[in-house]
């Protein structure tokens, strides 16, 4: 696969849909299938060349390997599946579905689905944990007001409903991976469980701005470093930013700003998490981010679960 380095090599290379199954193979299973339903690890092929039967008498199921992924059940091509992945992955500032649409010749519904999907295979599927030094922020994502119908915003004139907007924690790693969490506000009480799951050890050296919310998370651990915004610090007296996790903070909401305009509460960690995944992976080639992502393919977001109320 090194000779697969653009979008123009995944649209040539994977035209037929039998190269995207025996792709999707390799991906998921490493040329070893295992069966969706029951794991076992000796199906045999059927004649039609892409079904499976399981071997064990117990299960006797078929199944191909888009079974238990976010593929199953698809009525699109998998070379459109495959190019999505690989624009959702490669763009440093993602897609927005009306473009992606037009771009894949899809609907704008099937396009906005089709990236959800995207989103939810590349989701950490463990906790991520996060040691040495480790820049911690908030951000707050709301769409601006201009943006939206005359009639919300005269709800929010009214006060019929509240301007609020949505917190975004991040923490990041010196020099390592970026975690975003949406959380309900910035309080000691709501931030304090999170950031303790993200860094357990409390060896680690926390770096944060002058919050309220802070001092108390920060006495946890070996050093807690402040650097005061509000006095015009940019840089503390031990020679400590927050620049890395405030530069993630501009990338991501450069994205929601220009590209997606706006983005609900209910939907906001799913693309947090999309950007967490580039990001992290940001010192490697874009060829390399959509074969790591392939390999993530298990689990299935259903529209139905999308779409309902939270």
């Amino acid at each position: 696969m090194e000779q697969l380095k653009s979008l123009q090599d995944i649209l040539t290379h994977f035209k037929e849909e039998s190269v995207c199954l025996e792709f999707l193979e390799q991906m998921r299973w490493n040329g070893k299938p295992v069966c969706p339903h029951c794991k076992a690890h000796r199906p045999y092929k059927l004649k039609d060349g892409k079904t499976y039967r399981c071997s064990s008498r117990f299960c006797r199921k078929d199944f191909t390997v888009l079974v238990g992924s976010i593929m199953e059940n698809t009525k699109l091509p998998l070379s459109k599946w495959l190019a999505c992945i690989y624009i959702a992955t490669a763009h440093k500032k993602g897609i927005s579905s009306c473009q992606l649409a037009r771009d894949l010749n899809l609907t704008q519904k099937s396009a906005w689905f089709l990236m959800h999907r995207v989103r939810e295979m590349v989701k950490p599927k463990s906790d991520t944990t996060l040691s040495d030094t480790v820049q911690i922020d908030e951000t707050y994502v709301k769409g601006k007001a201009k943006n939206r119908s005359k009639y919300k915003r005269k709800l929010i004139a009214e006060g019929v409903i509240k301007d609020d907007a949505t917190v975004v924690l991040g923490l990041v790693q010196s020099n390592g991976s970026v975690v975003l969490k949406v959380v309900p506000n910035a309080e000691t009480a709501t931030l304090k469980p999170v950031i303790n799951a993200i860094v357990p050890n409390s060896d680690t050296v926390i770096v944060t701005d002058g919050h309220v919310s802070y001092p108390a998370i920060g006495a946890e651990y070996k050093q807690h470093e402040v650097v005061n915004h509000s006095e015009y610090e940019y840089l503390s007296a031990s020679g400590f930013h927050t620049n890395t996790i405030e530069g993630a903070f501009s990338h991501f909401k450069r994205a929601i700003y220009g590209t997606y305009h706006f983005i609900t509460s209910k939907h906001c960690q799913r693309y947090a998490d999309l950007f967490s995944y580039r990001y992290s992976t940001r010192k490697i080639k874009d060829a390399q981010r959509f074969f790591e992502a392939m390999k993530q393919t298990e689990g299935r977001l259903k529209y139905k679960k999308l779409i309902e109320k939270l």
